[in-house]
């Protein structure tokens, strides 16, 4: 799977309106999108892929903005019926972003509390649906890793065409690499110019080459000035087994 260099464009901090984080005016940062969308369209139907995890090496790398944009352009499309899932249930912010009700969550849902149906949001576009997280906790690894989140996986993969999990950044915490069993793939979000090379290294490792679907990168590339004559014609190839 090729996924292409994404250059991610700094959103406005202040958020009047219901999920104006991830509704950029910028013509060339939502062309990017859309065209990264497409390819990823492209290689779910070619693959036969449905749950996708999306993580970064470290927070701030711009992995949830990502998430949210590539749901959002997935929906309206109208091809795809798209879940995304707030699975960063130690800590998030995205059900407040996206000024929906942030209880009951996944926490809620694998703690037996509530049903599925309780769950789910309708999100930003038609076709998407949001289950934020719920109530933040730090004792994770029995929810994501108990019978109640397998069966979760395999009724929601009957149900929407395409599952986004935003998850947890790998270096700090264990939660997302739990996934690797239960997930078609991770894309790995990269932030240029702010992560170290080191920590992007050994998040790639962690994850392993048969589940990394590719590398979004997020940032100015070296020489930024020439960086629109090359965009189109450099992608990130998966490495070889």
């Amino acid at each position: 799977m090729k996924i292409p260099f994404l250059k991610h464009f700094e959103l406005p901090s202040e958020k009047p309106n219901r999920g104006s984080l991830f509704r950029s005016t910028d013509l060339i940062f939502n062309e990017q999108f859309k065209n990264f969308s497409a390819r990823f369209e492209y290689n779910v139907d070619l693959r036969g892929l449905k749950a996708v995890a999306v993580t970064s090496s470290i927070a701030g790398e711009g992995k949830t903005v990502s998430t949210v944009n590539l749901a959002m352009n997935l929906a309206s499309t109208g091809r795809k019926k798209v879940l995304l899932v707030d699975f960063d249930l130690r800590k998030s912010d995205l059900a407040r972003e996206l000024r929906i009700t942030p209880l009951p969550g996944m926490v809620e849902y694998l703690g037996g509390s509530v049903s599925l149906g309780d769950t789910v949001r309708d999100g930003l576009a038609k076709g998407l649906h949001v289950i934020p997280s719920g109530t933040q906790v730090d004792a994770t690894w029995d929810l994501i890793t108990g019978d109640k989140f397998r069966a979760f996986l395999k009724e929601i993969r009957d149900a929407y065409d395409v599952i986004l999990l935003d998850t947890p950044p790998i270096i700090p915490v264990s939660d997302t690499l739990a996934l690797r069993e239960v997930v078609d793939g991770f894309i790995l979000v990269y932030r240029l110019g702010y992560t170290p090379h080191t920590l992007f290294r050994r998040a790639m490792e962690d994850i392993g080459v048969p589940k990394l679907l590719g590398v979004l990168l997020n940032g100015e590339e070296p020489e930024s000035g020439r960086y629109y004559q090359r965009y189109y014609g450099k992608y990130y190839k998966k490495p070889e087994v």
